[in-house]
């Protein structure tokens, strides 16, 4: 009986080693399904990132231009070129009201370059822009610039 038991454990133990693992069928469906699901995802993921990226540089162009107005307001004057953005982390010398800047710090737009600022602007009082994402001047698409002149 004891003889009995143990060639039936052997012959249990030989069968569940050849059922371990995957076949490489089921490995490449596998493979196969998780392609599929990522492609589904970059075509669907990707275009919302580039126009979050839009956004996101059209709001920093206005969090800017309300910054620069705020300046213009307590010294009566809007920065120079020379001073540029960076004039609006820090208080204006002589600021009655104001004890800490305009903005905590510059941002960067969305494709890592800084703001730009032009006084007197082409397109009204002063520009604050991003070149977009080629980071040049001009453009169409994601590559327009992105400004304080574009209506919302």
């Amino acid at each position: 009986m004891i003889q009995s038991v143990k060639k039936l454990l052997r012959a249990t133990l030989r069968q569940s080693r050849r059922d371990e693992g995957f076949s490489l069928i089921e490995l490449m469906v596998v493979i196969v399904i998780i392609g599929l699901i990522t492609t589904i995802i970059v075509v669907n993921v990707l275009p919302s990132q580039d126009r979050a990226m839009f956004e996101k540089a059209r709001a920093d162009v206005k969090l800017l231009e309300q910054a620069v107005e705020m300046y213009r307001m307590d010294t009566l004057k809007y920065p120079t070129l020379e001073q540029g953005v960076e004039v609006l982390t820090s208080p204006p010398k002589g600021a009655k009201f104001r004890s800490e800047g305009y903005i905590k710090t510059l941002p960067k737009d969305p494709w890592g370059n800084a703001y730009q600022y032009l006084y007197p602007g082409e397109h009204g009082a002063f520009d604050v822009y991003s070149f977009g994402a080629d980071g040049r001047l001009g453009g169409e698409g994601l590559n327009a610039d992105i400004g304080n002149w574009e209506s919302e």
